[in-house]
């Protein structure tokens, strides 16, 4: 920045950018790309129709469109337009500017958790980083001077803010991957493609547009794309184009500079596609097992222990069958081993749930910090963690308190996981089960049948210890444990009480 005013000063002119390849725009009809018009959402047709409508131009563009060729029901749809935020947020009732980095808009349908958000973003001018207003600091240091600019960058070249607008051929050098950068008009069933994406898409390649270090540097949370992009799309028989995975290793420093909460994200992304298991094989192909994210460098490490890797399938295969997984679920089980070792050592000195809670504490402070703002992310871990012990406690009225608590489904997940695999006794998860959908009566016979179970336990039968005694030859042989029987032994009489014995003494019993 301090360069530019210089310039101006100066009167120097800036050096001719030399502009990207933008690509040939290429129209492709139905015929040819096949793409099934059931599979798109009404919702994302519905935002398409109002903004082309209103006389603007608009696609579903992204991944939505990747999806759609080959035959996949997007979960997510993006729409592009060539309409500002303040002009898209005007024709829907329920809409929302946010972002500073990137202005986009979400337009929302439904209510609760059966909501839908619609993106919209508005197309994106090509701007030469050369030219870009600099700042030293990043998004926290530097905000006031972020604050009226337009396209900024920080001192490697990472994009800071970009909001400047342009045409549809500009915006889809902007994107990442070619597969990536295609637009389809539901209305037409027109593919609008720059860079050869549908190509791609049919050799099954995913390549960067562009200069792949040049784009990391400009938005180092490309790298983690990459990666999560070749998990998903691995099992179709897609794989990195060499010149795009080449610097993905070497890029991995930039990271430094990503917001950790981004970062945080990101990970969560990468964990909750559905491909969990593909992308800790796939961060190990590459040589980027450990460096992205330290929470993530656990993950990675922990993978093949029998309870993570028991957690990390069964949020894949919940995503697999559309029902809703939760982030707090997944990093309970990753980290447990930290929070049952710290449990066991604090409990030589102190009491046993007041050592559970100060070993959660201790985890969250050294392995989650303050990134997830210790809110319901935390606090949902911390609630499975500490119900954990009250399965052991099955009598009374304990487990119909149990099962109305907000968080008892994912501790009982929890705790089931931990049977699998051998942590649990298999019949207390059994039990649970039994008892979370029996009828009242099915439920008095298992609290009976566990009341029983302890009663047992703590009153063991006690068998009369002898001490054995030296004898003669001569001697009465003496009676071992084994051979006593208290039915055979002399009754010891009862001693009768004198008469006036003692003040008050009630006369003693005939005996």
């Amino acid at each position: 920045m301090i360069k530019t005013f210089i310039d101006k000063l100066l009167g120097k002119k800036p050096a001719a950018a030399k502009k990207p390849k933008f690509g040939k725009r290429a129209e492709i009809p139905a015929s040819e790309h096949g793409i099934n018009p059931a599979l798109v959402d009404e919702r994302a047709l519905n935002v398409v129709s109002t903004l082309q409508q209103a006389g603007y131009e608009a696609y579903i563009v992204g991944g939505a469109v990747r999806d759609l060729l080959v035959g996949l029901r997007p979960k997510d749809f993006d729409v592009a337009t060539n309409a500002t935020p303040e002009q898209v947020k005007s024709l829907f009732r329920r809409a929302f500017i946010i972002g500073r980095r990137f202005r986009i808009v979400h337009v929302v349908y439904g209510r609760g958790r059966e909501n839908e958000v619609i993106e919209v973003s508005t197309f994106r001018a090509y701007m030469d980083n050369a030219a870009a207003e600099q700042v030293a600091g990043n998004e926290r240091t530097s905000k006031s001077e972020l604050a009226n600019m337009k396209h900024a960058v920080d001192s490697s070249g990472r994009v800071l803010r970009d909001n400047v607008w342009g045409p549809q051929e500009e915006d889809a050098v902007r994107r990442d991957f070619t597969i990536n950068a295609m637009y389809y008009d539901p209305k037409s069933q027109i593919v609008v493609d720059y860079h050869g994406g549908l190509k791609d898409s049919k050799n099954r390649t995913i390549r960067m547009i562009g200069d792949p270090a040049t784009r990391y540097r400009e938005d180092p949370v490309r790298i983690i794309r990459a990666v999560r992009f070749a998990s998903k799309l691995g099992p179709l028989g897609f794989t990195l184009e060499a010149k795009t995975a080449a610097p993905l290793v070497n890029s991995q420093k930039l990271l430094a500079d990503v917001p950790q909460s981004r970062l945080f994200d990101e990970m969560l992304k990468l964990l909750q596609t559905g491909h969990a298991v593909a992308t800790i094989a796939q961060l190990r192909k590459l040589g980027m097992a450990t460096g992205i994210y330290p929470l993530l460098d656990v993950v990675v490490e922990r993978a093949d222990q029998p309870f993570v890797l028991a957690a990390l399938q069964d949020t894949d295969r919940r995503v697999g069958e559309g029902k809703p997984v939760a982030p707090s679920f997944l990093l309970a089980c990753v980290l447990w081993a930290d929070v049952r070792e710290g449990w066991a050592a604090r409990s030589a000195h102190q009491p046993s749930f007041a050592a559970l809670q100060d070993a959660v504490e201790d985890v969250f402070n050294a392995r989650i910090g303050d990134v997830s703002g210790r809110g319901k992310l935390a606090g949902d871990m911390r609630e499975t963690w500490l119900m954990q012990p009250r399965f052991e406690k099955r009598v009374g009225s304990g487990p119909y308190g149990m099962i109305d608590q907000p968080r008892f489904r994912a501790a009982f997940d929890f705790m089931r996981l931990r049977a699998d695999t051998g942590e649990v006794d298999e019949a207390i998860a059994e039990w649970w089960q039994e008892f979370t959908t029996g009828s009242d009566d099915q439920r008095q016979d298992l609290l009976d049948q566990a009341r029983e179970e302890q009663s047992r336990k703590q009153k063991p039968v006690r068998v009369p210890r002898v001490v054995p005694q030296p004898r003669d030859a001569g001697a009465a042989p003496v009676t071992t444990a084994a051979e006593f029987d208290p039915a055979a032994a002399p009754k010891k009489r009862r001693r009768r009480r004198k008469p006036g014995s003692g003040q008050g003494a009630a006369p003693a019993a005939d005996v």
